[in-house]
């Protein structure tokens, strides 16, 4: 592995630390899961994400994890007995693209904390360095039913930062918020934001080709800054006297972790020709395209984007605010679904739409069904929670209802892709998170205090 000594190669040989771990300990995950009583939720309409729907059944949540899926389970002594009947039960959302806590509301300046427009490139940022845990955006998240989510820094670079993945939890600081053993992700962007953002600053990029000109001149310092390390690496093993380590810069710590595939590569990205650009610009340097956001035009590349295994993360219909979301059609989230191993995301970009993912991707579903294809909840709920947690990483913790797997899980008050659905409660890993029925709650963020609550008399 690349750099699994980066931090203790630049210091004296006898104190090397071979872990990669250690580099970013400082930054390290310190969520704990909090203890709670068993809970079984009985006879409900259970969605597991898994392409399954179980009638009248049981869900089983011990020691904060899914303990089995059934009818007729048996309760734990001391166990929570939650009545299902006419609810329905899904894996907690996943927002693979979300601004929440870099973006904070109440939309001012002073909180707009997601774009270094400083430079083309600012590989060297991390986006979770930006992130307000007590945005109150995170508890309007919780109320539509997102567990967890992707924050991502904007899209005004060619190269905008490292993105992160957090827990939706009440916390002080962002590192008690991320999600453990999840791998950061890379933002990068391409059309028109870098370069209006830059050409209006009389910089480059101004053009789609310098654009693209610009993401190949730092592929390539990072090869070689890929090859100086090995370099250094193959001196130590042969106990050269003489090595010395290259000089440490952040900005390509990021890059050449992405070409070893310690990244997840996430790119905005709108016109299905760039994609492909994007995809052989992937080849020319070997590192692997994880994703492209908003993809107004994946519908074209359908084929394309399964035969490489890249997801597409949509809206469901947001179109036509700039000239490269022109050509967007509402069924897209659909036809890229079609094709075997096809990864369809629904996603938010936005602190409002992140409170209704459900309905969002209900009006995707709707679109397809009516373009013919047999679209089914079961399958539907996958854009919400499976799909996104395999572009995150972390569809062997969460993302479905399966025993052993973390219990991020919502109950909703009818059919989720209902317009008239509710999240009613929600839980992450076994822990009450959300309790509509108690709109008298303390709000999570200190910013909230004080504040009148809809519905709740002062």
């Amino acid at each position: 592995m690349l750099f699994v000594s980066l931090l203790g190669a630049c210091a004296a040989q006898p104190d090397r630390k071979p872990d990669a771990a250690v580099r970013n300990a400082a930054y390290s995950s310190t969520y704990k899961v909090a203890s709670n009583p068993p809970v079984l939720i009985k006879g409900a309409t259970v969605l597991t994400g898994t392409g399954q729907r179980l009638d009248d059944a049981d869900v089983l949540i011990v020691a904060g994890r899914i303990s089995a899926i059934g009818r007729e389970l048996k309760a734990p002594t001391g166990a929570q007995v939650i009545q299902g009947r006419g609810k329905w039960v899904t894996p907690g959302l996943i927002d693979a693209h979300s601004h929440l806590g870099v973006y904070s509301s109440p939309g001012v300046r002073a909180h707009s904390d997601g774009n270094e427009v400083t430079n083309p490139v600012t590989a060297n940022v991390w986006a979770e360095h930006s992130v307000w845990p007590q945005d109150p955006g995170f508890e309007k998240a919780l109320a539509g039913g997102v567990t967890t989510l992707q924050v991502l820094p904007g899209s005004a670079n060619l190269i905008g930062g490292r993105t992160v993945v957090l827990k939706n939890v009440a916390a002080i600081t962002y590192q008690a918020m991320k999600f453990p053993g999840a791998p950061q992700g890379l933002k990068m962007a391409c059309g028109e934001n870098p370069k209006r953002v830059y050409g209006e600053k009389k910089q480059a990029p101004s053009t789609r080709m310098g654009n693209v000109g610009g993401y190949r001149a730092q592929w390539v310092e990072a090869q070689q800054y890929v090859r100086d390390f090995d370099e250094y690496e193959k001196k130590l093993a042969a106990k050269d006297k003489d090595a010395k380590p290259p000089k440490r810069d952040l900005r390509l710590d990021t890059l050449a972790a992405a070409l070893k595939g310690e990244l997840r590569i996430h790119i905005h990205c709108y016109r299905s020709d760039e994609m492909a650009i994007m995809l052989d610009m992937a080849d020319e340097f070997g590192f692997r395209v994880t994703a492209f956001h908003h993809a107004v035009e994946a519908y074209k590349i359908a084929d394309l984007l399964a035969e490489r295994g890249v997801c597409a993360a949509m809206w469901a219909d947001w179109w036509g605010f700039k000239m490269e979301a022109f050509d967007g059609i509402q069924e897209n989230a659909a036809f890229v679904d079609y094709p075997a191993n096809g990864c369809a995301i629904v996603h938010s970009d936005s602190p409002f739409g992140i409170q209704r993912l459900n309905q969002e991707a209900a009006k995707a579903m709707a679109r397809g069904s009516r373009a013919g294809l047999n679209i089914t909840p079961e399958h539907a709920i996958m854009w919400l929670t499976a799909n996104p947690a395999s572009a995150l990483g972390i569809k062997e913790q969460t993302g479905t209802l399966e025993a052993g797997k973390m219990a991020d899980v919502v109950i909703w008050n009818r059919n989720p892709f209902s317009v008239y659905a509710l999240a009613e409660r929600v839980f992450i890993d076994g822990v009450p998170a959300y309790d509509r029925a108690r709109r008298d709650a303390p709000p999570r963020s200190d910013f909230m205090l004080g504040q009148p609550v809809p519905g709740v008399a002062p």
